[in-house]
């Protein structure tokens, strides 16, 4: 069942969406070679703790044979996709790190990631980042009244596609309220014109990430979670939870 907000809910998944926003800035000012994945997860639990949120993330297990995840933050270094652990890896001069992040407030969730590099950044990094962050912008721009889901995720796959990349379906966005990941799905690719109406008071989290090597296919590591590229090739992550509004797309999780 796809539920809409009222204007009152949506200031408060907002308020929730700040926080993550604040996750997010915590931990991209600490990111830096020699710095240890689990110093990130801890930093972002900081900021959850001082705000008096939640993870959504931590204890997250989707199918009884999935273990728990972790952490309060996917970190995903330079193959890997989507959902890796907070390790002790230490990240490395020129590393591609893509942070997921979430918060529970008051009993509303925000879900946002980005993805930057680490030291000296490669060129071909820098590109596909762009390319990622303007296919969010183009599935952001996309998500109006009267538009369908269809209408995001074609506004996605059509960036990524002319930049290259690899595209795959299997993990998207999705609809946000009082859990992470509710209905409608939002798949990166798609036609226009299909799939549900977008309404007001409709949010969801649109989450572009891109294979560089051009493939759509992936592997996933025996832990049950890390999503790899099949091909090796670097990828890149980034999303907001974005309300459907009559005044256009309202980005709950953009910085204060």
């Amino acid at each position: 069942m796809i539920e809409l907000r009222t204007p009152g809910e949506l200031d408060a998944m907002r308020a929730a969406g700040a926080v993550v926003a604040d996750m997010h800035a915590a931990v991209r000012a600490a990111a830096a070679p020699g710095v240890r994945l689990t110093q990130l997860d801890s930093i972002a639990r900081d900021v959850l703790a001082d705000a008096g949120a939640t993870s959504p993330f931590l204890g997250y297990a989707p199918l009884p044979t999935t273990p728990p995840f972790p952490g309060v933050l996917c970190l995903s270094v330079n193959d890997v996709a989507l959902h890796g652990i907070p390790t002790p890896e230490e990240l490395e001069d020129g590393d591609l790190l893509s942070v997921d992040a979430g918060a529970v407030l008051d009993g509303w969730v925000g879900d946002a990631a980005m993805t930057y590099p680490i030291g000296t950044p490669r060129p071909e990094d820098l590109r596909l980042v762009a390319t990622t962050e303007r296919a969010l912008e183009a599935g952001i721009a996309a998500a109006v009244v009267g538009n369908r889901v269809g209408d995001i995720s074609a506004a996605i796959g059509t960036v990524g596609r002319a930049g290259g990349c690899g595209i795959n379906t299997d993990q998207g966005g999705h609809g946000v309220g009082r859990t992470m990941h509710e209905a409608p799905s939002v798949p990166n690719e798609g036609r226009p014109g299909r799939g549900v109406p977008l309404r007001p008071g409709l949010v969801i989290a649109i989450e572009p990430w891109f294979l560089a090597g051009g493939s759509d296919d992936y592997t996933v590591d025996a832990d049950g979670w890390t999503l790899r590229s099949a091909d090796g090739s670097r990828a890149a992550h980034v999303e907001h939870t974005v309300a459907v509004t009559e005044d256009g797309p309202r980005i709950l999780t953009a910085p204060r």
